[in-house]
C-alpha cells in the first residue's frame, strides 16, 4: 500500500488480519506497520493509536460478516436458514478458511468486560446478528415451525451463543473430531427450535 495515497478502510482491513491472527496484546506497531505496508506515522496519523486502529479494524470485520445477517433474511422456512448459517460457520471452520477463528470471539475472550469502547463494538455486533435472529424466530412463529410459546428473544440469544461456540469449539479439535462436534451442536441447537 503507498503512504502516500491509502483510503483508512484498506489500512483497516489489512490490520485486521494482523490482530486476527495474533491477538490485541501480541500485535505491536511494527506488526501493523508491516501488516499495512504504511509508516508509523501514518498509522498514529490517520488512527491515532494502535487501539484506535483496532477499533476500525472491528468495524470492518463487522462489514464482512453482514453476509450472515443477510443469509437469515432471505426466503423460505425460518429453521432452513438458521441451519444454512450454522452450516455455514461450521463449514468454514472445517475448511480452515476461519483459520484464526472469529476476530469478534477472540476479541470477547481476550478484552471483553476490560475495555469499554471494545465491549460496545462487540455489543453492536451481537445485537445486529441477535435482531436479525429475534426477525427469523417470529417469521418462524407466524410460520408454525417455531412453538409460540417460546420467547423468539431468548432463542435468538440462543443462537448467537451457539455461534460463538462453534467458532470456539471449531478450533479445539481437528478432522473427524471437529467435524462431528460441531455437527452435535448444530442438530442439538436446531432441536431447541
Amino acid at each position: 500500500m503507498h503512504t502516500a495515497h491509502f483510503h483508512p478502510d484498506d489500512a483497516a482491513d489489512a490490520a485486521m488480519h494482523v490482530f486476527w491472527q495474533k491477538g490485541y496484546a501480541a500485535t505491536s506497531i511494527q506488526d501493523l506497520v508491516d501488516g499495512t505496508g504504511l509508516s508509523r506515522s501514518s498509522l498514529y496519523n490517520t488512527f491515532e493509536s494502535k487501539h484506535g486502529l483496532f477499533q476500525h479494524a472491528l468495524r470492518r470485520y463487522h462489514c464482512q460478516t453482514a453476509a450472515n445477517v443477510a443469509l437469515l433474511a432471505e426466503d423460505g422456512p425460518a429453521v432452513a436458514r438458521v441451519r444454512a448459517l450454522l452450516q455455514q460457520i461450521a463449514d468454514d471452520e472445517l475448511a480452515g478458511a476461519a483459520c484464526c477463528g472469529c476476530l469478534v470471539a477472540n476479541t470477547a475472550l481476550e478484552l471483553g468486560g476490560r475495555d469499554g469502547t471494545v465491549n460496545g463494538l462487540l455489543q453492536e455486533h451481537f445485537a445486529t446478528l441477535e435482531t436479525a435472529l429475534t426477525a427469523l424466530m417470529q417469521r418462524g412463529q407466524q410460520q408454525g415451525e417455531i412453538a409460540a410459546g417460546k420467547s423468539p428473544v431468548a432463542l435468538a440469544r440462543f443462537m448467537v451463543a451457539t455461534i460463538q461456540g462453534l467458532r470456539v469449539l471449531g478450533r479445539g479439535y481437528e478432522g473427524e473430531a471437529q467435524a462431528q462436534r460441531l455437527q452435535d451442536v448444530i442438530e442439538v441447537a436446531l432441536g431447541s427450535l
